[in-house]
């Protein structure tokens, strides 16, 4: 990298603002010049499937994706179709006043399956609230995740059972937690790797930025992925950040790379990459999947209120499912009746867990005095002892 002498580029603005003025002998910018150059300072994406489903070469990612087969593509697809079907399902109960609350996963799916499946058994993974593909990926059954979204538990998992954490809603404290997990797993001498799930919005959280500095002074073996689905709630990434997300990683002394988000297969590559620089003692790498949230950020949100419909009909173009299927028709991976069967699946998937909630017990309304303390305390009981007769005012009412 060089360094311009300012007499350098006083010249250069003044070249490129006499090249940009009209007149008759200007060189004026079109509409289309302007799009083109826009288009080009936009950082570059590592993308193994167009929009339109046609395989494209990447000399760095190809041999991370190489022994895919047929079939695994198929579950690819199969996997994200299920997980937007349970998704959906969610999203629906809640309407109905099932759930108390909904984070939707809807045009994510590529990103989060993409790199739940580059993942070993033993690798251990630390969510926030939306990586319900993921969940899937680590064998978390569905209903699970909505028992904590109906209140009637705090997860409702284990997650040594899986290697896969509760979900944080505390914005971006996992990564904190992965980082120290990480740290554990170089000390133990294990070879297993580290994945942290987070957001846009997260990325600008302090616990993010403390994480980046130990995992890079300390050499940890964890992935950092940021699916920038480009809304934190209502704000737009340029209001969180100058720079894309994945050259941050630039400043803690690490590797950071962006994928597109909506490419399933991009993002398995690069996942796998950014695992086996991790499991081989390279330390951390941030991961920025660029996606985009085609729903509300919970269903508590409008999103209407501020972005527009240009926007989402554009992203909807380049659904990550949509761009799977074609790839599978042209290569004839994939015949009519494996999409027959599938839809069928996806079916049976959510009257399971439509079912599954309507049938979930109310929790134990006393349940949250255990365990706050490991000897008990005084305050506890008597508290325990209010809400008890609170209770039962209202068992004697229905009684008159």
């Amino acid at each position: 990298m060089t360094v311009e002498s300012t007499a350098a580029r006083t010249s250069r603005r003044s070249a490129g603002s006499k090249a940009g003025t009209t007149g008759t002998k200007g060189t004026a910018r079109t509409p289309a010049k302007k799009a083109a150059a826009k288009k080009a300072a936009e950082p570059q994406l590592v993308q193994l499937l167009t929009p339109e489903g046609k395989r494209v070469k990447n000399a760095e990612y190809d041999k991370y994706v190489a022994g895919v087969t047929p079939e695994e593509l198929r579950g690819l697809y199969r996997d994200m179709v299920l997980t937007r079907r349970f998704d959906a399902e969610a999203t629906s109960l809640q309407r109905q006043g099932e759930l108390g609350l909904w984070a939707s996963l809807l045009g994510q799916e590529a990103a989060q399956i993409g790199s739940g499946r580059a993942l070993r058994d033993d690798d251990y993974v630390f969510p926030t609230y939306r990586e319900h593909g993921v969940a899937w990926c680590r064998g978390v059954d569905p209903t699970n995740l909505l028992g904590m979204f109906r209140g009637v538990n705090n997860g409702g998992w284990d997650p040594n059972s899986n290697n896969f954490q509760l979900y944080t809603i505390v914005i971006g404290s996992q990564t904190l937690h992965a980082t120290g997990y990480a740290m554990g797993v170089a000390k133990d001498g294990a070879d297993s790797a580290v994945i942290a799930y987070f957001g846009d919005g997260a990325s600008s959280q302090g616990d993010v930025a403390e994480s980046f500095t130990f995992s890079a002074v300390y050499n940890a073996p964890v992935v950092f992925f940021c699916q920038n689905n480009q809304w934190a709630i209502s704000e737009p990434t340029e209001k969180q950040s100058r720079v894309p997300i994945y050259q941050r990683a630039q400043g803690y002394g690490f590797p950071g790379v962006r994928v597109d988000g909506n490419d399933v297969l991009a993002c398995l590559a690069v996942t796998r990459w950014a695992l086996e620089r991790a499991r081989a003692g390279e330390g951390p790498t941030l991961v920025e999947a660029f996606t985009y949230r085609m729903g509300a950020h919970t269903t508590s949100d409008d999103p209407s209120r501020y972005r527009g419909d240009e926007e989402r009909q554009a992203w909807e173009a380049k659904d990550p499912i949509l761009r799977l299927r074609r790839f599978l028709e042209t290569s004839n991976h994939a015949d009519e009746g494996f999409f027959e069967e599938l839809e069928a699946e996806s079916e049976a998937l959510g009257k399971r867990v439509r079912e599954a909630v309507r049938a979930m017990p109310d929790p134990d309304h006393f349940a949250i005095f255990d365990n706050v303390y490991a000897d008990g305390h005084a305050l506890v009981d008597e508290e325990r002892a209010q809400f008890a007769a609170y209770q039962a005012a209202f068992a004697d009412e229905g009684g008159n």
